[in-house]
């Protein structure tokens, strides 16, 4: 059976390049990066080299790079942080953050009583940039916590803008950059961003490690105890193969960014002409979004919706209707229920996700298959 796999966002396949640096790394650098002998030495040397390499992509200092296991231990870790050693009395987010975000705050507000506020987003997905400003306006000690780029619609935020208003209220700004990280140049010289994280598995490196940027004349508590690693901030034994493996992801990410982004983007125009084609009726669900990521309303009836996924998975096709993080979940994405109305969320709503690896020739499958649908 042909297989196609459209959910990039959900992860991405492992580049061959990066497999064979993590096998090279387990095979010659099995050291403990703790250890002072030789070996040990030259597994923390890997480490140090890879947090450079990460640093040098992103235009930021190494010792602002935090090594952990997923953009999600580092966002509870920054935020719970923000809370418990910050004095934040006041969380300002939105509702179509990741779930680690919003159950995060939610936490916080069950065992702190912080405040949280959510920023408005419009049926298209953007945020109420006037009303954000208002909040901003609190004097309360707050932090916000905005995405950069929505994992299931795509929907770009202007982090930019927002970390200057943040900025000039003297706001704590932590941003997920999931999405974003490895598929877009960011200058942390130029952006007013505290806090930022990202998991390698999005871009083309291993699941199981990620980081955050943590801005430094910021310090936070450790949420693990038990060694000094990462500055004492974040216990453990560190995963060298998979630290080496992720900076090599960033590192080809980067170096083929030009050539892949006009690839994916034009595979994402001719997904959507394609579809547009057989299907006169379908949406876009949201404005201004990343190159990658399309989200699309389609004109199905409640029962064809309700079998979609299966019906594309008999047929190899991998996509998703939301997060693959709540792909499990008979509720609508909590997502697009902040920007459709009741009827449009009785009709199905893909998410394609594209990336360089994928062709023509699988989305004129994919189009195929839903229009025997």
């Amino acid at each position: 059976m042909k297989k196609v796999y459209l959910d990039n966002a959900a992860t991405t396949p492992i580049r061959q390049e990066v497999i064979d640096e993590m096998i090279k790394v387990m095979q010659s650098e099995f050291g403990n990066p703790s250890s002072t002998h030789s070996i040990g030495r030259s597994a923390k040397a890997i480490i140090e080299t890879a947090r450079k390499t990460i640093a040098k992509y992103l235009h930021c200092n190494a010792q602002e790079i935090i090594f952990t296991s997923t953009a999600t231990e580092a966002t509870n870790w920054i935020l719970r942080s923000a809370v418990k050693d910050f004095g934040v009395k006041r969380i300002i987010t939105s509702k179509v953050e990741h779930h680690a975000t919003l159950y995060t705050v939610q936490a916080l507000q069950e065992e702190f009583g912080i405040e949280v506020e959510f920023v408005n987003v419009s049926h298209d997905g953007t945020l109420d940039y006037g009303q954000f400003s208002a909040l901003l306006s609190n004097t309360a000690k707050t932090i916000v916590s905005l995405m950069h780029v929505n994992n299931e619609t795509g929907v770009v935020n202007d982090i930019q803008k927002i970390g200057a208003m943040c900025h000039q209220n003297k706001t704590l700004f932590h941003c997920d950059t999931v999405q974003s990280i490895g598929k877009t140049e960011l200058n942390l010289q130029e952006i007013a961003v505290d806090f930022l994280v990202a998991s390698a598995h999005k871009f083309h490196g291993p699941k199981g490690v990620g980081f955050a940027f943590v801005r430094k004349s910021l310090v936070l508590q450790p949420m693990l105890f038990g060694g000094e690693q990462e500055k004492g901030w974040r216990a453990g034994t560190e995963s060298v193969h998979q630290i080496a493996g992720m900076a090599k992801a960033l590192e080809l990410s980067f170096e083929n960014l030009e050539e892949e982004t006009a690839a994916i983007t034009e595979l994402k125009q001719y997904c959507f002409q394609q579809l547009q084609a057989s299907f006169s009726d379908i949406t876009i669900n949201g404005s201004n979004t990343f190159y990658n990521i399309l989200n699309v309303l389609l004109p199905f009836t409640p029962e064809k919706t309700a079998m979609i996924l299966f019906n594309l998975d008999m047929k190899g096709i991998a996509v998703s209707r939301g997060s693959a993080c709540q792909s499990g979940s008979i509720k609508p994405s909590h997502v697009l229920a902040e920007m459709l109305d009741n009827e449009e969320l009785k009709k199905p709503s893909l998410r394609i996700s594209f990336s360089h690896y994928n062709t023509k020739e699988e989305i004129d499958y994919l189009v195929s298959a839903l229009k025997e649908i």
